[in-house]
């Protein structure tokens, strides 16, 4: 028989255990900040010489100091443009057919756990069937569209898997109370389920958006430039239709594709272009998950349950 004593010994002794495991998160958790805020002061200081306006607005060059990244960040932001357009809409349709729609049986369980498993895949795999897939199977070559498919794909699990996490943490009783009013399921997922976890939809697209931007092994696989002396046709014509779809085919290089250009030359001049690029990237990366901190903080305030 437990005494009264002996619980409250076990009281005592879950909350030290409680005290520990929150002091070991808070420890792990700052050294992982630290170790992040020494990786990029390190890229800074290395690259400080080279943050001027010419560094963005100058093409690669054989000599380091007259060395840009015009045309990397120009085809990393089209890039992330062809990936998000393909990868969000399918991937947030695809979590509420799943969530929402779909029966409860062996079928749908395969689908969820080859969706997750497909999450923690190696980049280079998705390169590989990208090469063969859009390159020459559907004679895309090596342009923005293939690159932008590839990382589509690479993200596509995650922005399903937060899709449906976010779907998820809807309580049931909002459905059921909807279901009460005579709403279709339909109306129950447009009004209440969607509105309600649009937070953590928005998180996960950004999130999935920051691992595509610095991807390198996808990219280098389908065949991306790392010497590239001219931008891709513009999006915008000045006469009708004045939009028009020829980048989609041009070469590219991107933001890793130049970093490990210049990494790789014996030259230690393009180091420091290397670190300043690097510095950037990282800067881009931490930014978009500022962002999708910062969104996730705002749709919650309006959440009342």
């Amino acid at each position: 028989m437990v005494t009264m004593e002996g619980m409250r010994r076990d009281l005592a002794r879950r909350e030290v255990l409680d005290r520990i495991f929150v002091l070991t998160g808070l420890v792990v958790m700052l050294a992982c900040l630290m170790i992040l805020a020494v990786l990029f002061i390190d890229l800074v200081r290395d690259g400080w010489e080279r943050f001027s306006w010419d560094f963005f607005t100058h093409f690669a060059s054989r000599h380091a100091e007259r060395a840009g990244i015009l045309a990397a960040w120009v085809g990393t932001t089209l890039i992330m443009a062809v990936t998000a357009i393909c990868a969000v809409p399918i991937g947030v349709a695809a979590a509420i057919y799943l969530e929402e729609y779909a029966p409860k049986n062996w079928m749908t369980a395969i689908i969820e756990i080859n969706v997750t498993n497909l999450a923690g895949v190696p980049s280079i795999i998705f390169g590989l069937l990208a090469l063969g897939l859009f390159v020459y199977q559907f004679d895309l070559g090596q342009s923005i569209a293939a690159a932008g498919l590839t990382l589509a794909l690479l993200i596509l699990p995650i922005v399903i898997v937060a899709t449906r996490e976010a779907i998820r943490a809807v309580p049931k009783a909002i459905r059921e109370a909807a279901y009460g009013l005579g709403a279709t399921r339909w109306e129950v997922t447009k009004d209440h389920v969607l509105p309600y976890s649009t937070g953590g939809i928005l998180t996960g697209m950004i999130l999935g958006l920051s691992r595509a931007i610095g991807e390198t092994a996808p990219i280098i696989t389908i065949g991306a430039l790392s010497f590239i002396a001219f931008l891709p046709e513009s999006p915008f014509k000045s006469e009708f239709p004045f939009i028009s779809f020829d980048w989609l085919n041009d070469p590219f290089t991107a933001m890793p594709i130049q970093m490990f250009n210049w990494i790789s030359r014996p030259d230690q001049a393009f180091q420091a272009n290397a670190a300043a690029a690097g510095a950037i990237l990282l800067g881009m990366t931490l930014i978009m998950n500022g962002v999708a901190i910062w969104i996730r903080y705002r749709f919650r305030k309006k959440i009342n349950w």
